[in-house]
């Protein structure tokens, strides 16, 4: 028993001191770095009305921002096959621009609001029903992250933080 927890222990410590291997926990809490690799994409659906109203925003480092909005699948699925749907065609889509130094500071807030904490995937609320869907991925100082649940399930106050960043490039005359 001895042997194998000498054995056990030399091997970790093999492993840390090995180039490209350490630990599977990633800090989520990093100081974000103004990069043009950094980007996040949150989708949010508002069932509350019949058809689900989609808004999606794409926003990545270097300022570059896509938001789309409409009733279409095509609104947060750029593979959507059913041309056939009534609301096949409503869709807008509105590209904007704003600084990199801006970008940086909504990745660092959503960081700082554990939007690359892993401990919160594949958790799950108690409430049976919910008539708002907001599902975020990002890319943020080669962290990534992909949550396909919704958030509003798993972090309500996440999911609120990444509704403000669709309010802030949402334009209401689209």
């Amino acid at each position: 028993m001895r042997k194998t927890l000498l054995l056990a222990a030399a091997l970790a410590a093999v492993l840390a001191a090995t180039p490209g291997c350490g630990p599977f926990w990633v800090n989520p809490w990093i100081t974000v770095q103004e990069s043009q690799l950094n980007w996040v994409e949150i989708h949010y659906y508002n069932m509350n009305r019949d058809p689900i109203r989609r808004t999606s925003v794409f926003l990545n480092g270097a300022g570059h921002v896509e938001l789309k909005k409409g009733t279409s699948d095509r609104v947060s699925n750029d593979f959507a096959k059913k041309v056939d749907s009534a609301v096949w065609e409503d869709m807008k889509t509105q590209r904007k621009m704003t600084t990199p130094q801006h970008a940086q500071e909504i990745f660092q807030h959503l960081v700082n609001y554990g939007v690359l904490d892993r401990e919160k995937m594949f958790k799950r609320s108690d409430k049976k029903e919910f008539r708002r869907f907001i599902a975020v991925k990002a890319n943020i100082s080669n962290y990534t992250y992909s949550q396909p649940d919704n958030i509003f399930e798993v972090d309500p106050d996440l999911a609120e933080q990444l509704l403000d960043v669709i309010h802030e490039f949402d334009d209401p005359t689209l």
